[in-house]
């Protein structure tokens, strides 16, 4: 079948093709979004629903090439790359490697905040003005640390993350247990970031679905792309239900927007990070706020019903495959830290590719070879952190509004 040529299609429905699809209709412009698979039912499900300003240092930092030398080769290190031939990721690595220097450091943490700090107070607007339902919470979140070493380090990082607006507290090992019963003896400190806040990714995105729906977008599931055809008035896809005709395109794709940007003549350098996370019922002691365990790199969060351990890194291209070694370093993390790790159900042992580019940055704006397509992706670890912010941006972008925040470090031109 064919449809009435749209105004906007967005292929990708998780968190930031579904944000950028809200601000474009606030904006006045009519969308349709259209999914492979089910609306938020691919990275964005099954994440730890943090909004992390805290996480504006990018993960290419100074002497993270030799840590990842040593983890490299361990199945149960925080970041795991299974030997293989593949010259794209070892081309991507030593980009990665590349970057580890202060001053791109300080580049991409300043890129990172300002798109951070932008999406949170807009996450929350969003959650105001439209009562979505799911679970949001401004508790702040946690930095905790067992190695003396390791909490040194990332308390003397407070300073320059205080430059990026990013606010910290730092607490005393004793003080932390005393306010923290769940947690085992042997917290040396904790690291809190009050800003930070955090919600349930599967449910956020079904509220952005509703919004959407009661708004008149069109959200189409099960609808993969086969091929596209631009044109001087737009863009033509075909899908495996029919062809949809557009005058503008963006692609939120997420670890699958190299191969579709590649049928576009584009080459996007996002390698899938696999990450892993169980879920389960909540234990009768649970931490009072979202934290991390740093010197394992393990998220916990509990939600009012659930709670969900989350963590590591795995360059194994898009390997279906679910890894019980990784699952288990998540549990054993937990397990080290806290007195009841999760609780006694489980309810879901899951895997996710997150898009991540060898900046640590995300792509957006408009592609340099098609006046009428757009890309939305490489977002990394924080695409539900900044989906509010990069739909915002977008819509901006297209409409040719004024952005909110400047939006050249994001342009895909930095990679061609």
């Amino acid at each position: 079948m064919n449809s009435p040529k749209d105004d906007v299609l967005v292929v990708g429905a998780g968190a930031t093709g579904l944000a950028t699809a809200l601000a474009l209709s606030e904006a006045g412009r009519q969308v349709r979004v259209i999914d492979a698979g089910k609306l938020g039912g691919a990275t964005s499900h099954g994440n730890c629903g943090t909004i992390t300003p805290s996480h504006a240092p990018p993960l290419a930092a100074p002497g993270v090439p030799l840590r990842a030398l040593r983890w490299m080769l361990s199945p149960q290190a925080p970041l795991y790359i299974p030997p293989r031939l593949d010259p794209a990721l070892w081309r991507w690595l030593l980009k990665f490697a590349a970057r580890c220097n202060r001053h791109d450091w300080l580049r991409s943490a300043q890129g990172r905040a300002a798109l951070l700090n932008d999406s949170r107070q807009r996450l929350a607007d969003w959650v105001q003005h439209y009562q979505l339902d799911c679970e949001f919470a401004e508790k702040g979140l946690d930095y905790v640390f067992r190695q003396q070493r390791n909490f040194d380090v990332h308390a003397a990082e407070c300073g320059a993350l205080a430059e990026l607006g990013i606010a910290t507290e730092i607490i005393d090992g004793g003080a932390y247990l005393r306010a923290e019963p769940a947690f085992n003896d042997g917290v040396v400190g904790a690291i809190r970031f009050p800003g930070d806040a955090s919600l349930r990714p599967d449910r956020y995105t079904a509220e952005l679905g509703r919004i959407l729906r009661a708004r008149d977008v069109l959200i189409e599931e099960d609808c993969s792309v086969r091929s596209f055809e631009p044109h001087g008035h737009g863009v033509r896809v075909q899908t495996n239900r029919g062809s949809r005709d557009a005058s503008e395109l963006v692609l939120a794709t997420g670890a699958w927007s190299p191969r579709l940007a590649a049928r576009l003549g584009l080459r996007v350098p996002i390698q899938a990070g696999k990450g892993y996370s169980i879920t389960g019922s909540c234990a009768m002691q649970v931490p009072s706020r979202p934290v991390v365990l740093k010197d394992r790199s393990v998220f916990v969060i509990a939600w009012a019903e659930q709670m969900r351990l989350g963590g590591t890194m795995e360059f194994s291209g898009q390997d279906p495959r679910l890894n019980g070694t990784r699952l288990q370093a998540l549990e054993q993390a937990a397990r080290q830290y806290l007195r009841q790790p999760i609780g006694e159900v489980i309810h879901e042992r899951w895997y996710g590719w997150r898009p991540m580019t060898w900046d640590d940055m995300p792509i957006l704006g408009r592609s340099p070879l098609h006046a009428h397509v757009w890309l939305a992706a490489g977002h990394g670890m924080l695409g539900i952190s900044m989906s509010s912010g990069s739909g915002q941006l977008m819509a901006d972008l297209i409409t040719g509004r004024a952005p909110a925040i400047d939006p050249a470090p994001y342009r895909v031109e930095r990679f061609q």
